[in-house]
Order: structure tokens, then sequence, then C-alpha cells
């Protein structure tokens, strides 16, 4: 049970989750690993489960302390912002290292893949065609997202969710998008320095995409529940940095990799 006091921080009660948490991730790493090398996804399957498990109850536990018992006060929430800054800050320089890899490859190309880029034999995509689809897409889902941010701080419940709903929708669609453009692509990742630096820039973006569609997801159901409300309301307001950060990132992938390097 939780105890209350006068002060106006949050110490949170022991909680089963992060061990669970760990465990699902690692039965996940060595699941993709069994899937690769044996074909057997069992090992998947059941970290996956277990992950999805874990997050269900960790997000309703947060969101029992943050709704119901009041226990998310405003320095509480200070915290917490800070913390999303900072998760942020540290996955701008994650994506920034793949940025790196590209462009150190890509201004002063070897001579084994021909001294040219894209390298002999690459045929890139067209940047007008698939790709400029998924940029108007995630251009679209930003503007619906803040839609979604300034309805809700105006009170107004039902143009919230029809933003947040359509958000949604357009990142599904985004994503739908990006397997089709994968699927048909005429190169792989094992196709020299130009596959590597494509598909683990782009494919972590698209993770992030499903990512922020789960997180915008659990919004949109907590927004129904009406757990929400004009001034208090920092998961969906954390939820939306995210996504404006996916959006962001995803213009310098299109400036820098499709057009410019393509």
């Amino acid at each position: 049970m939780t105890t209350h006091s006068s002060h106006t921080y949050h110490l949170v009660d022991m909680s089963p989750w992060p061990l669970t948490g760990s465990i699902s991730a690692m039965m996940l790493t060595t699941g993709l690993v069994k899937w690769f090398h044996q074909l057997n996804i069992d090992l998947l399957l059941l970290g996956f489960l277990a992950t999805l498990l874990t997050m269900v109850q960790w997000w309703r536990d947060t969101t029992r302390e943050g709704t119901y018992q009041g226990l998310h006060t405003k320095r509480v929430m200070t915290g917490l912002k800070w913390g999303m800054i900072l998760f942020i800050t540290s996955e701008v320089l994650f994506f920034f290292s793949f940025f790196w890899a590209f462009f150190h490859s890509s201004l002063s190309p070897a001579i084994e893949i021909g001294a040219s880029w894209p390298p002999v034999g690459i045929q890139a995509f067209n940047p007008f065609q698939v790709p400029l689809l998924n940029t108007a897409i995630l251009l679209a889902s930003g503007a619906t997202v803040t839609w979604a941010h300034h309805a809700l701080m105006e009170s107004n419940h039902t143009q919230a969710l029809q933003g947040l709903a359509l958000t949604v929708v357009l990142g599904l669609y985004f994503t739908g998008v990006q397997a089709m453009e994968y699927y048909e692509a005429p190169f792989t990742i094992a196709d020299s320095v130009y596959g590597s630096t494509f598909f683990v820039a782009t494919g972590f973006h698209g993770l992030h995409v499903i990512i922020g569609s789960s997180f915008l997801s659990v919004c949109l159901y907590r927004m129904y529940m009406s757990h929400f409300s004009a001034t208090h309301h920092l998961g969906f307001e954390a939820a939306a940095w995210y996504w404006h950060f996916v959006d962001v990132v995803w213009l310098f992938l299109y400036i820098s990799i499709y057009w410019w390097g393509g």
C-alpha cells in the first residue's frame, strides 16, 4: 500500500514489472537469435507475449497513480517532463550515429563499391514516389496530433479524440507503406554499406513509428476513458513530443538518404 505524506514527491511502490520486463527483453533477443539460426519462432513469440503483458500491467499501474491516486503532482510532472526530454535527447544521439555512418560512407565512397554513391549495381528508390508519400503521411500525422493537443487544452473532447484517432491511423498507414517498400526493394541489407546504412537507419525509424503508434494508441484509450483534462495530460503531451521527434527524424532521413543520397 502507498503511504501518503505531506511532501509532493512520488516514492513509488515496489513493482515486479522492471524484472519481468528485463526477462522479457532477454527472451525477445534470444528468440530472435533462435529464429535467425534455427527458423524457430517459439521463444520469440513467448518473449513478445511476456513483453506485451508487462507493458499492459506497467501502464495500468502508472495510469492508476497519475489518474486516480493523485500521485503525479506538479513537482512529479516536472521530473517526468525532464525525463522525457532527456530520453528524446538520447534518441537524437542514437540516430546521429546512423547519419554519421551514412555521410562518412557517401561523401568519400571506397574503391570497393566503385568509388560512387549509390554503389555500382544498386538501384536506389525514387525519392518522389513512395518516400514522398510517406513524408506526406508523417507530416499530416504531426498536424493531427497537434490538432488533438490543442483541442484537449480547450476541453474539446470530441475533436481531441478525432485528431488522435486519425494520428494513430496515419501511423499505421506509414508502417504498412514502409513494409511494402521493403518488400519491393531492389537491394537488401547485405548489399554493401549502402544497404546496411539504408535499412538500419530507416528500419530503426520504422520501429520508432511503431512504438510511437503504440504510445498514442494507449493515450487514445485513456482519452476515451476521460483520463485527461485540459490541465492534466502529461502522458499525452509526452506522446506528442515523441511523435514530433519521429517526424523530424524522418525529414532528415528523406532529405539525406532518399533524396540527396539516392
